[in-house]
């Protein structure tokens, strides 16, 4: 598949990062660890994100839960999973990077959907709002050790 002018056309990726100020090993386990994670992202997990692990994550405010299998994990700093529909999952990658031995760099990219230019351009957009508001909430609560309740108030009923 090419673009108009040639070039080879990109499939969609949906982005967000945040700096944390907090080392990269406390940032990853954040999300590794489910009874961190349930503070500021999803309600629930059936267990830690470990390479192979086959989990069901639950956000019960909106009564959703997602089917997740861990692909990667590079302690402290990568972890890769796909979700959703398992004929079609997506792939999302959280990188932790470093700067200091305080502060981390962390990057989020979701890949592989297909759909129509208005779906993907929908996809994208809330996949980057949902991310930021994950990040923004992780944020919060290790360098704060406040719980915003950013996801769950993200769309109220």
């Amino acid at each position: 598949m090419t673009t108009e002018n040639g070039h080879p056309a990109r499939p969609p990726a949906a982005y967000a990062c945040m700096m944390v100020r907090r080392p990269a090993a406390q940032v990853f386990d954040a999300f590794a660890d489910p009874t961190v994670t349930s503070r500021f992202w999803y309600s629930g997990s059936s267990g830690p994100m470990v390479a192979g692990a086959e989990l069901r994550w639950e956000w019960e405010t909106y009564g959703a839960s997602a089917d997740v299998r861990v692909l990667e994990v590079r302690e402290g700093a990568l972890i890769r999973f796909e979700w959703g529909n398992y004929e079609q999952p997506t792939t999302v990658e959280l990188k932790f990077t470093p700067r200091t031995d305080r502060t981390t760099f962390v990057e989020i990219t979701e890949t592989g959907f297909r759909g129509t230019a208005d779906d993907t351009l929908r996809w994208v957009n809330d996949t980057v709002g949902g991310f930021t508001t994950t990040l923004c909430a992780m944020k919060a609560l290790l360098e704060h050790d406040i719980e915003l309740n950013a996801v769950p108030d993200h769309h109220p009923a």
